[in-house]
């Protein structure tokens, strides 16, 4: 279930971490989540010719597009994987240090969550960036499995259960039993590839530029209007480039309902690659128990219906899936 051991394994973690591409959660055992904020850094390039840390989390998403000239925002992971050490490391001490204090902050012992594809170099980046802010070697998980012990699931038990795991950067589908994952397939793409879509959509066909907070705001109001009967449309502001002045436009629901069913068609894409893989036994606890949607793009439009069409089989969104693999590393805290 773990994937990699620490040092300190025979001990009980202090605390667990889901570093996420779009958000970063921090869980304290008894006291659940303590910490939730975008995973976004903010750094000032002109102080004494250093990179100093200027904001982090929402304070530092809130400059996103707004940035002056000096000032440089980060996400520390893209599509899942790490791409700014020195951005991660900041932002977890950011995350970590007003709740254990400086002095105890090195000793600190933590799981933190990975995506089941990550390499080894990618997981060897994860623990340079936690030592480097100054945490124990870290206990890495899988995110999925997390997910599915969040979701409720009794993953000890020899059944089959499928988790969908759709989160801003990576899309994991695992079936696991026994405690293990028996078949993983993952896709580099979630939330975050709608976004940008919507935002190239908009700049190729309708010469209308927004930024990435945009992007997401987009998304959220275009999967509820196509989950409500009877809307037909979303406002977008933004910036027209041919008049190069800000506006608000209307889209019909219908022009822009072909991004979010590519990107549904690409998680039943990945579910039917999953199945095609597993043994008929497992496959029969899925078929009773249904598949399991978590993560922040769980609840995107047409992606459960999509899965659906696709598998013959009946597809739920866990609660509150954007924290569900928090509620997992709550678990395993004890």
């Amino acid at each position: 279930m773990f994937d990699s051991t620490p040092d300190w394994a025979t001990k009980k973690a202090d605390f667990a971490i889901d570093l996420g591409t779009a958000n970063t959660l921090v869980v304290q055992r008894s006291n659940g989540v303590v910490f939730e904020q975008p995973s976004v850094c903010c750094f000032d390039d002109d102080v004494d010719a250093r990179f100093e840390l200027f904001a982090a989390g929402t304070a530092a998403k809130q400059v996103v597009g707004r940035e002056v000239k000096r000032l440089r925002t980060v996400r520390p992971l893209r599509n899942g994987v790490l791409v700014d050490v020195r951005a991660t490391c900041e932002l977890l001490k950011f995350a970590m240090q007003p709740i254990v204090g400086r002095r105890r902050f090195r000793r600190s012992r933590v799981v933190i969550g990975v995506p089941t594809d990550a390499t080894q170099a990618e997981r060897r980046a994860l623990g340079r960036a936690a030592y480097d802010a100054g945490l124990a070697e870290p206990w890495l998980m899988s995110e999925p499995v997390l997910a599915a012990i969040g979701s409720g699931f009794s993953i000890g038990e020899a059944r089959g259960r499928m988790v969908v795991d759709c989160g801003a950067g990576t899309t994991d589908v695992i079936v696991v039993s026994l405690g293990g994952i028996c078949v993983s397939r993952s896709m580099r793409g979630g939330g975050d590839a709608v976004d940008a879509a919507l935002i190239q959509h908009l700049h190729l066909k309708r010469h209308f530029h927004i930024g990435q907070s945009s992007g997401e705001t987009l998304k959220l109001a275009l999967s509820a209007a196509l989950s409500t009967p009877g809307s037909t449309c979303v406002e977008v502001k933004g910036l027209d480039t041919r008049s190069g002045l800000p506006r608000v436009i209307s889209v019909d629901i219908g022009e822009l309902r072909p991004i979010i069913e590519k990107y549904a068609a690409e998680v039943a894409g990945v579910v039917r690659a999953v199945f095609a893989l597993t043994d008929p036994d497992l496959a029969m606890g899925i078929l009773e128990d249904g598949i399991t949607l978590t993560g922040g793009a769980a609840l995107t439009a047409l992606v459960a219906d999509r899965i659906e069409q696709e598998t013959g089989i009946f597809v739920t969104a866990t609660t509150e899936p954007k924290k569900a693999v928090a509620r997992g590393l709550e678990v395993v805290l004890g």
